[in-house]
C-alpha cells in the first residue's frame, strides 16, 4: 500500500485538487480525495510537499524497444524491409525492455507507450501498448495488439520504388496494395464464416493465411488502422480507405492537419500529431506547425502529441507539449494530449490516462510544471503502484 499526501493533484478527469491525497493498493488507485484519508495504516507514505501530481505521461506512437539505443543493424528491429505487405508482424515479438531508452523514459515520467514497426512498409504489422517498466515484455503489456500500422507517402516509395525498383513506386500503388490486401482479407473472413456456420461434414476450412488472419481484427473493428500520413492528400487517402472498408483508424503524424482542419472535423477521426520539434528533413513535413494541435482541438477532435521516439527522445515529450502551448494550445487540453487522449486512442483508457479509483497506479510527482518549466523534473515515477524512479 502506498499513500501520497500533501499533493497538488491534476487528475485530468475531474477538477484539480489544491491539497489532496492518493491511496494506492495492489497496484491500483483506491482513492483520490481532498485533504487526508483514513485507512492508511501500514502504507508507505510519500509527502509530496505541495508538488504537482499527475497521471503518468503517455505517448501513443513510438518505436520504443524496437529501435536500439547506441547500436547498429543488430539492434534495429523496427522495419522488415523485405516485403511491403507484412500485417502478420507483431511488435510484441521484437521489443527489448532492457534497452536504455526505457529507463530514460520512465525517469522522465513517461509510464506507457504505443510502440511498433516503422513506416517502411505499406502494411507494417501490429503496435503494442506497454508500460515502460519491466524485464519481460509479457509482464509489461497493456494491449498486445493495439493497432495495425499502415503507411502512406514517401517512405515506402523510397524503400521499394526508388531503391528496389518495385511496387510501390507511387501513391497510387500504396493505396491499391492496401485495398487489394483488404479485399483478400474480406473474402478470407467470409469463407471462414461460411465454414464455421456450415453443417456439411465435407465442408473444408479455408487454407490458413497468416497475413490475412492478422487483418481480421481490423475488419471486425476490434483494433484500428494506425495510419502514418503527413501530407494532406495522404491523410485523405487514409480516411477514404477506412471509410470504404468500414474500419477504424487513427491519423498519425498529421503534419498538414491544420491545413485541412474543416475536413478532418467532418471525418471525426483521432489524430496523433508530431514529431514537430525536428528539422523538416523531407518534403512531406515542410508544412508542419506547432499550431496543428490547437487547431485540431478547436475542431473537437481527440488529439495526442507524439515524439515518434527515437526521432525525438521520449524524455522530450513535455518539451514538445510546452511548445504546443506556446503556439496557443490551452494548458488543460495539452495535458489531455499526453494522458487520457493517447490512452483513448490506444484503447486502454479504462486503465491509464487519469487519476481515478480502479485505474492502474501510474503516477508522477513533479518538481514543477513540466509543460511550462524546463527546469521541472520528476521526483517520483510510480508504475502499477511501484516506485520505479526516485530523484
Amino acid at each position: 500500500m502506498l499513500y501520497i499526501r500533501n499533493a497538488r493533484i491534476k487528475p485530468i478527469i475531474g477538477k484539480d485538487i489544491e491539497n489532496g491525497s492518493i491511496l494506492v493498493e495492489n497496484g491500483k488507485i483506491k482513492a483520490v480525495s481532498e485533504g487526508e484519508q483514513s485507512g492508511t495504516d501500514g502504507a508507505e507514505v510519500i509527502d509530496a510537499g505541495g508538488k504537482l501530481v499527475t497521471p503518468g505521461l503517455v505517448d501513443a506512437h513510438t518505436h520504443l524497444g524496437l529501435f536500439g539505443t547506441g547500436v547498429r543493424w543488430e539492434g534495429m528491429d523496427v522495419n522488415e524491409m523485405t516485403d511491403p505487405i507484412t500485417p502478420h508482424l507483431r511488435a510484441f515479438d521484437a521489443i527489448n525492455p532492457m534497452d536504455q531508452a526505457f529507463e530514460l523514459a520512465r525517469n522522465a515520467g513517461i509510464t506507457a507507450v504505443g510502440t511498433g514497426p516503422g513506416s517502411a512498409n505499406v502494411i507494417c504489422g501490429t503496435f503494442a501498448a506497454i508500460k515502460t517498466y519491466g524485464k519481460r515484455i509479457d509482464d509489461m503489456v497493456l494491449k498486445r495488439d493495439m493497432a495495425m500500422k499502415i503507411a502512406f507517402g514517401e517512405n515506402a516509395k523510397q524503400v521499394y520504388g526508388e531503391s528496389a525498383k518495385k511496387a510501390p513506386m507511387t501513391r497510387m500503388a500504396i493505396a491499391a496494395m492496401i485495398r487489394e490486401t483488404l479485399i483478400k482479407a474480406q473474402r478470407y473472413m467470409q469463407d471462414l464464416e461460411e465454414y464455421e456456420a456450415s453443417d456439411k461434414p465435407d465442408k473444408k476450412r479455408p487454407a490458413f493465411d497468416m497475413k490475412l488472419e492478422a487483418l481480421l481484427p481490423v475488419l471486425r473493428r476490434e483494433i484500428p488502422f494506425k495510419a502514418h500520413a503527413h501530407r494532406a492528400d495522404d491523410i485523405f487517402t487514409a480516411c477514404r480507405i477506412a471509410n470504404d472498408f468500414n474500419v477504424r483508424i487513427s491519423l498519425d503524424h498529421c503534419s498538414e492537419g491544420h491545413l485541412i482542419a474543416d475536413e478532418l472535423e467532418k471525418e471525426g477521426k483521432p489524430c496523433i500529431v508530431g514529431p514537430t520539434f525536428v528539422h523538416p528533413g523531407k518534403p512531406e513535413v515542410r508544412n508542419k506547425s506547432f499550431e496543428t494541435v490547437k487547431i485540431l482541438i478547436e475542431k473537437g477532435l481527440v488529439v495526442a502529441i507524439t515524439t515518434d521516439s527515437p526521432v525525438i527522445p521520449l524524455e522530450g515529450l513535455p518539451l514538445c507539449v510546452g511548445l504546443a502551448i506556446k503556439a496557443g494550445t490551452p494548458e488543460a487540453k495539452a495535458w489531455e494530449c499526453i494522458t487520457i487522449n493517447p490512452a483513448k486512442i490506444m484503447g486502454v483508457e479504462d486503465r491509464i490516462g487519469s487519476l481515478e479509483p480502479g485505474k492502474d497506479a501510474d503516477i508522477v510527482i513533479h518538481s514543477g510544471n513540466p509543460l511550462l518549466d524546463i527546469w521541472s523534473a520528476p521526483l517520483y515515477t510510480i508504475i502499477d503502484g511501484k516506485i520505479v524512479y526516485r530523484a
